[in-house]
């Protein structure tokens, strides 16, 4: 059995300290912050990036440079004999698309992981994959059953404020003027490649509702799993913990059966929806890792 290597970026949620915990390789995305290059996980932590945010500074996203990648899977298969790489959601950025053409040059070395995850999910990718990997599955074959699964998962967040959509073009300035006059709470979905409207609440407490129920929907129509003994339940948050531990207890009554794991969500997504945002996701366990 080959030695296989798990990379991911700093969009999954894990933290270089986990990943080296876990034994996986992360990226760490970058950002422009008024000019200046910063990396997520390195020397940018979630609390400088919102206050950077709130106090108005202009920021950017990118993708991993070519180099970067290049490198670094240049520098594992000296040691590994395959990688697993499980880039963000090519809907979402292009890095994952880059990715595939790059390990094109491989030689059946680099399988790129196209299965349309971001932030929880794709953190639960990567364990899928490290737990496939251990279980004798090749890279190829762990590609595959990734990709497979892709349509297998959900997630939607709550948006407190319409500023940072409007600001990255996703809504007009009207809208985000009557949003805002109305006090609207966007609820968003990823259901695959994109992230795209699912409702509209007048109140916190209305959007946590509608997302509960919505997952609830997911888990009895989507995956024929009421009580959830075959998914994995996830919550994200941006910058406000205390708001996500309250929400954490009242999804963690209304699915009892379900152990909740729960991360900030990845600064990719956050610079566009903003801080005091609420996620629930969850995603289907992959059939050949359940006992």
């Amino acid at each position: 059995m080959g030695k296989i290597a798990i990379i991911s970026d700093s969009n999954s949620g894990i933290a270089p300290k986990e990943a080296k915990e876990l034994g996986i390789y992360i990226l760490p995305m970058p950002f422009f912050i008024n000019g200046e290059t910063y990396y997520e996980g390195e020397n940018l932590s979630q609390e400088e990036f919102y206050e950077k945010l709130k106090s108005g500074c202009e920021i950017s996203t990118s993708m991993p440079s070519v180099a970067s990648v290049t490198d670094l899977w240049d520098e594992l298969l000296q040691e590994y004999d395959e990688i697993v790489h499980i880039p963000m959601s090519s809907g979402l950025s292009s890095s994952c698309e880059t990715a595939l053409m790059l390990a094109d040059d491989y030689e059946g070395k680099v399988f790129v992981v196209n299965n349309q995850r971001i932030s929880v999910t794709q953190r639960q990718s990567v364990l899928d994959a490290k737990a496939l990997a251990e279980a004798g599955k090749t890279a190829s074959e762990i590609r595959d059953i990734l990709e497979r699964e892709k349509m297998e998962s959900s997630i939607y967040i709550m948006v407190d404020t319409l500023t940072y959509l409007k600001k990255g073009g996703r809504i007009t300035p009207a809208a985000a003027a009557l949003g805002t006059l109305l006090r609207l709470k966007p609820v968003l979905q990823i259901q695959g490649e994109r992230l795209d409207a699912f409702a509209k609440a007048r109140t916190v407490k209305q959007a946590k509702t509608i997302m509960t129920d919505a997952m609830k929907n997911d888990f009895v129509h989507r995956f024929s799993d009421p009580e959830g003994k075959h998914m994995h339940l996830e919550m994200a948050y941006t910058y406000d913990l205390a708001a996500a531990e309250a929400f954490r207890a009242e999804v963690q009554e209304l699915f009892p059966g379900c152990e909740i794991v729960m991360n900030p969500l990845s600064l990719s997504v956050s610079c566009h929806i903003g801080p005091g945002a609420l996620a629930i996701a969850c995603s289907r366990r992959i059939p050949e890792l359940i006992s």
